[in-house]
């Protein structure tokens, strides 16, 4: 005898949930959604969870002579569960997934973001040779521009840095913020943080949401319309590839 139509359905979740996590970690996608450092714990969890599923059907329980009483609305939850269920992992397979935007940056506080406020300390960066100071991600420079906004300190340090596009609310004709998210756990728990860049007119070749590589230097803010102390100005700026990794962790 077939297992009940119910049990059908617990496996069937549990194989529409496993094979969409499975899919995204060997595409590499699952890092869009969780922490580098939980993926080897999300698929062994995922390929146990299978494991059972398959002994749940395959160690049949013993037969009952008292006849399983009918519950319809059992079935039409359970088929629209069913249905449902697919629906997403097959959204999560087909759909390439989204990385977080500007919409969400704009939500929240980019510059007063203390993420990362201890990732470089001014003291030590100070006398760093320029291998290491261009090594600097964008949580880098902000955690050192809220711990300094002394002109001097950044006179002789070029930064290299990627990040995307979020407009300022202050002066957006001249200054945007090169951003990034930042993720402890997973994208549920991204925070925002980023740098005031200087580049008048920029959405006159730029968009926002566009991802970009800018290399340049901290100056004392030209615009009379920002209250940033110091922004950073390109001395070189392009357009690039969304980064495999758009987190940084």
């Amino acid at each position: 005898m077939l297992p009940s139509l119910q049990r059908w359905w617990g496996v069937i979740l549990i194989v529409v949930a496993v094979s969409a996590t499975i899919w995204l970690a060997a595409t590499q996608q699952l890092v869009l959604y969780i922490h580098p450092r939980y993926v080897v714990f999300t698929v062994v969890m995922a390929v146990i969870a299978l494991v059972l599923g398959v002994l749940s059907v395959a160690v049949r329980p013993r037969s009952s002579d008292e006849a399983a009483p009918k519950r319809v609305w059992s079935k039409a939850v359970g088929g629209a569960a069913l249905v449902l269920s697919g629906v997403v992992a097959i959204s999560l397979v087909v759909v390439p997934p989204a990385t977080l935007s500007s919409a969400t940056a704009s939500q929240r506080d980019i510059v007063g973001s203390t993420v990362g406020s201890d990732s470089q300390n001014a003291d030590e960066v100070a006398s760093a040779d320029q291998s290491l100071i261009s090594s600097f991600t964008v949580v880098d420079w902000a955690s050192l521009l809220r711990q300094t906004s002394d002109p001097s300190f950044y006179a002789d340090k070029t930064a290299n840095v990627v990040g995307f596009i979020t407009a300022s609310d202050d002066d957006p004709d001249n200054i945007f913020y090169l951003s990034r998210f930042t993720v402890t756990c997973c994208a549920v728990d991204a925070q925002p943080t980023g740098v005031a860049v200087y580049a008048p007119r920029w959405a006159d070749d730029l968009e926002v949401d566009s991802w970009v590589e800018i290399t340049g230097t901290f100056e004392t803010n030209p615009s009379a319309r920002s209250d940033m102390p110091l922004v950073l100005v390109p001395q070189q700026m392009s357009v690039v590839e969304r980064p495999s990794e758009p987190y940084l962790y």
